[in-house]
């Protein structure tokens, strides 16, 4: 997903403050937000694999999947949290859990985020990864729309997950600078016994996150196909569900029938041995001298008292019976009702699907239709940190941003392979540029970037200086990397091999002019040096070169 950034137009916060203060309903107003998240989409000091993020949720989710009918608080070395909240009956309100990105937790894209979160969700609740991936997908969007808005939460959920929410930390940022230390993002569970409906999926895909994801520039419509085809199976799931507690049910209910016979049959007993029991006392009391009278009225009132217990306990019997044979239709009923709402969920979201679709297929042309032209758009000034850009050559319109909003220096260059025609927009062109932040898991290196996808395919080995430029000369590039302690002249080929490095230390900020006769820089010392082409060694005599060559020390 493209476009995951949170906006609300400042004349409808305008507007709010005033809907306050005149007294009408905040909770009336429909704030329309679209979430595009921001990702660090430079070079990193350290890639972690596939695997090992997925083992972070896995780990999680692995503790909780021992007993998810209890409420539990666990972490992954104190990086990231889950607080698993079964609460009290509270009405229709929900059951969450929380998962905490903590402060030393150093994800940094969406895309792993949401792989952390699918890994969690798929080991804790039995999901396949391709529908915990999906989940994870609506999870984030749902959580990002809802930032910050406790009010919501407190409405939906119940008050053992609100107690564990903070008005400051609720949902998740689009910022992913913010998340560590700063995210709660709420995962809605409707049953934890109920397999692939464990998760809320009404809840994370409610009309808000719908109408923010179709802001994508594909209107999210691969992963909303995706959540139909969850809801489809939650529907025929609950159905069988709710056939199986109809049967429940007719046999309770057939049960709950013979109870009620016995009952009766119990009851007439008692009614039979209390008139005997009355008759046998007033013949007793008619003849009180005799023994045998007495006896029998005595017996008699013990079979009427025994009788009349019989029949209580058929009568309880019966009332258990009949709330057995309640709770099995209420279940089916329950059961049939959910499926139904899923089902009808599915087919409302397949036709706005079909609608998109058709949209789609009838908008803009594709990037191979048009003419385009690619440059930088600044986006950071303080950092001087740029974007690549294409643009309608006709109307002028950006047709396409890149990802990568980290390129240093104000400088990219076309790299071509060797059959390339040359022409922007050929398949085989790259651009090569400086990328990246010194900053959490971030490092500054050497770049290619995809011409079409303009995302990044290769990074070098070595980290930059930070304000190291970038030169050309035939297929040779220069720039300045960071060797031990000190900073060198680097030359690269095309595919990002390091060719060699000068010998001489260099200012990292240095201005590298190349020239026929060599490339121009500033040494460590603050002088110009002139280096060889070939490599990078210094061109001077002799006696100038023993004076002043600031060569870097051997180690």
């Amino acid at each position: 997903m493209k476009k995951e950034k949170l906006f609300a137009a400042l004349l409808l916060t305008v507007f709010i403050g005033v809907a306050g203060a005149i007294g009408i309903d905040e909770n009336e107003i429909r704030i329309n937000s679209t979430v595009e998240f921001e990702n660090y989409s430079g070079p990193h000091s350290r890639i972690d694999s596939v695997e090992s993020i997925n083992s972070i949720g896995s780990s999680l989710g692995n503790t909780i999947s021992k007993s998810t009918e209890e409420s539990q608080n666990i972490s992954n070395n104190g990086k990231y949290s889950v607080i698993h909240v079964i609460g009290a009956e509270d009405g229709n309100k929900l059951d969450a859990d929380i998962f905490i990105i903590e402060a030393d937790a150093s994800v940094d894209h969406i895309r792993n985020l949401r792989r952390i979160i699918a890994s969690y969700i798929a080991s804790a609740y039995g999901y396949s990864y391709s529908d915990a991936s999906t989940l994870a997908t609506f999870v984030t969007v749902y959580n990002a729309v809802y930032r910050k808005d406790l009010a919501t939460f407190t409405q939906k959920y119940k008050k053992e997950v609100v107690q564990n929410l903070s008005a400051s930390k609720c949902g998740l940022s689009t910022k992913w600078s913010e998340w560590p230390g700063n995210s709660q993002i709420v995962i809605p569970l409707y049953d934890v016994t109920k397999g692939i409906s464990t998760i809320d999926t009404s809840t994370i895909s409610d009309q808000q996150v719908i109408d923010s994801m179709r802001e994508d520039d594909d209107r999210g419509v691969d992963e909303r196909k995706n959540m139909v085809d969850i809801k489809e199976r939650e529907a025929d799931a609950a159905s069988d569900r709710a056939q199986d507690a109809a049967k429940q049910a007719a046999a309770e209910q057939k049960a709950l029938e013979e109870q009620k016979r016995q009952q009766a049959e119990a009851e007439q007993k008692a009614a039979d041995a209390k008139e005997a029991a009355e008759e046998a006392r007033a013949d007793a009391d008619a003849n009180p001298d005799d023994a045998e009278k007495q006896k029998a009225a005595e017996e008699a009132e013990a079979k009427a008292a025994e009788a009349q217990e019989e029949a209580e306990k058929e009568a309880e019997e019966t009332q258990r019976q009949k709330e057995a044979a309640d709770k099995a239709k209420e279940e089916a009923a329950k059961e049939q009702a959910f499926s139904d709402k899923k089902q009808t969920e599915a087919n409302s979201d397949r036709k706005d699907i079909a609608k998109d679709q058709k949209e789609l297929a009838n908008s803009t042309p594709s990037d191979a239709d048009l003419n385009l032209v690619t440059g930088l758009r600044l986006v950071n000034d303080s950092d001087n940190l740029s974007t690549i850009v294409k643009l309608n050559e006709e109307t002028g319109s950006v047709v396409k941003t890149s990802p990568v909003s980290v390129i240093r220096g104000r400088t990219l260059l076309p790299v071509n392979d060797d059959l390339a025609s040359g022409k922007q927009g050929d398949s085989t062109l790259k651009y090569m540029a400086v990328c990246g932040e010194n900053t959490g898991n971030g490092a500054i290196k050497l770049c290619l970037l995809d011409s079409s996808t303009l995302e990044i395919t290769k990074e070098s080995e070595e980290t930059l200086a930070e304000d190291s430029v970038l030169v050309q000369k035939g297929n040779d590039y220069y720039c300045v990397i960071k060797d031990g302690s000190n900073y060198v002249v680097a030359q690269y080929d095309k595919n990002l091999k390091l060719i060699v490095k000068s010998p001489v230390a260099v200012k990292p900020a240095t201005p590298l002019t190349v020239t026929d006769q060599g490339i121009i820089a500033t040494n460590a010392s603050g002088r110009a040096v002139l280096l060889n082409l070939k490599d990078l060694t210094l061109v001077t005599s002799t006696a100038s070169n023993s004076k002043n060559s600031n060569t870097v020390p051997e180690k």
